[in-house]
């Protein structure tokens, strides 16, 4: 048999193998089942549809007088003397229908990778040829960041109960939010870092804000110094006022600044949270400019860790008028009332714990965990050093 034959055989045993083996479905057989999939999920789909615009027709009006509502608090211009009727004593419907279902046949569009310290790092070097001065420890970080609070007048208790609640007790200054524990599935969930968790907004605005601040402290710290760290401290002083004139480029608001914040420029800037010279002062400052909001509207007390991280949470403004609400008011105000309706639906904490007296009681339930774990428990021991 000619060599040609014999390969037109193996050939067609070949297929008949594959055949066999594999036994392949007629194509008729794999369109029936297509449709049949698309038949489901339009169904699902029309049925998902309904109940939501069921649901639509009673949370669009609700959260547009949640909007009304704080617009005219807003207007008033002080957070004194509010009454219940300046709030929503109703709790925002809750979608109680079939979940959105998803298409057999579409591929699922891609989400946006949250930068994380990796990037941080790259970008910072990339752009402004910055590389942190990372602490030889942990308690050599917490120790600055010990040194920065106690010359902004904040005090052990807020400053460890903060770190408690929204480091997990035992965070490392690089913490990132989603990242608090070592395992294969951890995503990040935002480019909250450090300590208090500060978001690359807050770096950049806190930079455009505060950043004379900085340069001053630095400059002290350079004044002090000799040889090879007082040329490393002149370095750092050059290239943070880059990044604060960069910060300055848009005007003082947060849509601005979450703009630059999600450029290359601005993921470089927030790896200053892992400079030992400069982190503890953002993480700290992040703090005072709550507690001097608060001095500037009247308060002459000192604001709990609780009530400032209710102001950490949901912004000076929303937060401080939780912190000058009577209990009797506390525990009725529907907790929608100081969020985005987006924020609200996105934070199961402030939707399980549904009104002011309900989050702020959790909030210190959670701290009071916390606080025991070793990583609090050491930045405790620290405050009472210096």
């Amino acid at each position: 048999m000619k060599r040609s034959t014999w390969a037109a055989v193996a050939l067609s045993l070949s297929c008949a193998v594959v055949a066999i083996l594999f036994d392949a479905p007629p194509a008729h057989g794999a369109d029936h089942d297509i449709a049949k999939r698309q038949a489901v999920y339009r169904e699902k789909l029309t049925a998902y549809a309904h109940a939501f615009e069921a649901y639509e027709a009673l949370a669009e009006p609700y959260w547009k007088s949640i909007s009304k509502k704080r617009s005219k608090r807003r207007a008033r211009g002080s957070f004194e003397h509010l009454a219940a009727r300046d709030y929503v004593l109703q709790q925002p419907p809750i979608y109680s229908g079939p979940p959105k279902p998803m298409n057999p046949e579409g591929a699922p569009s891609p989400a946006k990778d949250i930068p994380v310290v990796a990037d941080f790092l790259r970008e910072a070097k990339a752009q402004f040829g910055f590389v942190p001065e990372t602490p030889a420890s942990e308690n050599d970080y917490k120790r600055a960041y010990v040194i920065a609070a106690r010359a902004a007048g904040l005090t052990a208790a807020q400053c460890v109960r903060i770190y408690a609640f929204e480091s997990g007790g035992d965070g490392k200054y690089d913490v990132q939010a989603g990242l608090e524990y070592d395992v294969p599935s951890a995503r990040a969930i935002s480019t909250a870092l450090g300590y208090n968790q500060l978001l690359s907004t807050n770096s950049v605005e806190l930079l455009a804000e505060a950043g004379d601040e900085f340069v001053s402290n630095l400059r002290a710290k350079a004044n002090a110094a000799k040889g090879q760290r007082k040329d490393a401290l002149l370095r750092k002083i050059a290239i943070l006022r880059r990044m604060i004139a960069f910060s300055r480029s848009v005007p003082d608001r947060w849509n601005d600044h979450a703009r630059l914040a999600d450029t290359p420029k601005g993921i470089g800037i927030h790896a200053l949270n892992l400079d030992v010279d400069i982190g503890p002062l953002l993480q700290v400052r992040k703090l005072l400019t709550s507690v001097e909001f608060a001095k500037r509207h009247g308060f002459d007390g000192s604001l709990s860790a609780a009530e400032l991280e209710m102001m950490n949470l949901t912004g000076d403004g929303s937060g401080f008028e939780m912190v000058m609400m009577p209990d009797r008011l506390r525990e009725k105000i529907p907790t929608s009332n100081f969020f985005q309706r987006g924020g609200y639906e996105r934070n199961p904490v402030a939707a399980n714990n549904n009104t002011v007296a309900k989050l702020i009681a959790a909030t210190n339930a959670k701290m009071d965990t916390e606080a025991q774990l070793n990583g609090a428990r050491t930045l405790a021991t620290l405050f009472e050093k210096f």
